[in-house]
């Protein structure tokens, strides 16, 4: 007897429907054969389903057992067919009945005891079972949370692969899974870290808020401990708060790279992923032989913090261009091209010299002229074009560390910045972007309208510090952002008199 039941496959962080077609048939030889471009994991489910059914109580056929996964061509990785291979055999069998298990989505990897265990990507399985208006998405239980915050698709979730056939055979009432949205929310939307923390660095604070405004990448420069890694860490918790849009495209990704935390449906913090410097390309940008998405992908709608920039590879650090300049990555390949959502906030940190030390009134600096240059030119000139505030960041003197004084904490720097970034949403509203990092040429002449008096200074600016033009378009988005954070409509002397201090590296500090 054949049978048909729908599961998915995960290609990027889109799910595809498969069909799983089973036909059972007495003559010949007992064989049991996968067909549709299955990867080793997936012909190894065989042996799986067949300790699941026998271990259950339920006899594996000794039958010629034929399964087809389509369509055909489109490549199958992972466990997650265990469960609808295992229920298209009993639906074969006459144990269920092939109605019940129609237009069910059903994925799930079996243990050889008969337990259901979690799979990759719940939630874009979800979100492709409303697209195609299916009756229902059946997973193991510990991703039917995950998959019910999308609206409109009932889910259910199982422990076990008896509780699942009881349900097809209408002896277990299931209820479907719920989730709260709006209490999720609140819930997972709280940072152990807070700006009140950091000890003195008032004008770091300032750059911090500033590039956290607009959206803006940042790199800061100073000697080993003075705080570098702390600031970057309490970034996220002065950015916008999450949408719930926003919220899904995260989990999204982290769903299907499979680092979801147990038990939690929804990400509702902005991500912040610092990888170490001795990653490689593909682990920075996606890829392999099953294309995954990347650090930059993991921190889509977040920080992407590089620590001691100069010491990453200088391949890794090229890759970057294009999703700092799309907030996209596309992966391609000679038989497919994929395309992974990367829009984030690049920070970065560096020492001033490779002793680390130069500059610092506490410490002498060992390195030559020649070394501090080498040192510096690891990272290349089309990077730094793309990173609109450079700020030092010295060492923190005795008095500041010994003072009892907490300063502003994350929630008064968030409100600061939400009334900044709403201003750029409703300035941008026609133009399909969100912040001042992102404005274009036009947008640049339509909304960086100068008075003469700031006219007469970036003018000055350019001339005495020899400031490039890609050092001037910057010096202007970052001037509109803190114009933005001082409520005013247009930009003033003060604003580009405070943008400039941003181009440490562009004066030759």
């Amino acid at each position: 007897m054949l049978s048909k039941i729908l599961s998915a496959t995960l290609i990027g962080i889109e799910a595809h429907i498969v069909e799983v077609e089973v036909d059972i048939t007495s003559k010949g030889l007992p064989h049991f054969s996968t067909v549709g471009l299955p990867d080793t994991a997936v012909k190894e489910s065989k042996e799986r389903v067949r300790a699941a059914l026998k271990n259950t109580g339920f006899n594996f056929p000794l039958k010629q057992i034929t399964v087809n996964l389509a369509p055909a061509d489109l490549k199958k990785e992972g466990s997650a067919f265990d469960l609808p291979i295992a229920i298209g055999i009993l639906v074969s069998e006459g144990i269920i009945q092939p109605d019940s298990a129609m237009d069910y989505l059903i994925s799930g990897e079996l243990s050889l005891d008969g337990r259901i265990k979690p799979v990759k990507g719940a939630l874009s399985m979800a979100i492709k079972a409303w697209q195609d208006k299916l009756k229902g998405l059946i997973l193991p239980g510990e991703n039917a949370n995950e998959a019910s915050v999308v609206h409109g698709i009932t889910v259910y979730g199982f422990s076990t692969l008896p509780e699942l056939i009881e349900f097809f055979c209408g002896t277990n009432s299931k209820e479907p899974a719920f989730v709260d949205i709006s209490s999720v929310m609140e819930e997972n939307s709280l940072y152990h870290d807070d700006f009140s923390d950091v000890k003195g660095q008032e004008h770091v604070k300032r750059a911090l808020e500033v590039a956290a405004a607009g959206s803006h990448n940042l790199l800061m420069i100073g000697p080993p401990g003075s705080g570098k890694t702390m600031l970057a860490k309490r970034i996220p918790t002065i950015l916008p708060d999450l949408t719930f849009e926003e919220a899904l495209q995260t989990t999204r990704i982290h769903s299907v790279v499979g680092i979801l935390k147990p038990g939690q449906p929804l990400l509702a913090t902005r991500p912040f992923r610092s990888p170490h410097h001795t990653l490689s390309d593909v682990a920075m940008v996606g890829g392999g032989q099953f294309p995954k998405p990347g650090e930059v992908s993991l921190a889509h709608n977040g920080v992407l913090f590089l620590d001691e920039l100069p010491e990453f590879k200088r391949n890794v650090l090229e890759v970057l261009r294009q999703p700092l300049e799309d907030a996209t990555v596309t992966i391609s390949r000679a038989l497919s091209s994929i395309t992974y959502p990367a829009s984030i906030m690049l920070v970065c940190s560096m020492n001033p010299c490779p002793c680390g030390y130069l500059g610092d009134s506490r410490h002498q600096c060992t390195c030559s002229p020649h070394q501090v240059h080498r040192y510096r030119q690891r990272v290349s000139g089309p990077l730094l074009d793309r990173i609109d505030i450079h700020v030092e960041v010295p060492a923190v003197p005795y008095k500041d560390l010994s003072n009892e004084y907490c300063g502003e904490t994350s929630k008064t720097i968030r409100d600061r910045i939400q009334t900044a970034r709403q201003m750029q949403v409703g300035r941008f509203s026609k133009d399909n972007i969100y912040s001042n990092s992102k404005m274009r040429s036009k947008h640049i002449k339509k909304y960086c309208v100068l008075n003469p008096n700031a006219q007469d200074i970036i003018e000055t600016a350019m001339h005495r510090l020899g400031l490039s033009a890609r050092a001037y378009t910057r010096i202007l988005k970052v001037s509109r952002t803190i114009a933005d954070l001082a409520g005013s409509e247009q930009i003033q002397a003060e604003h580009i008199s405070e943008a400039i201090q941003y181009r440490t590296l562009d004066k030759g500090v």
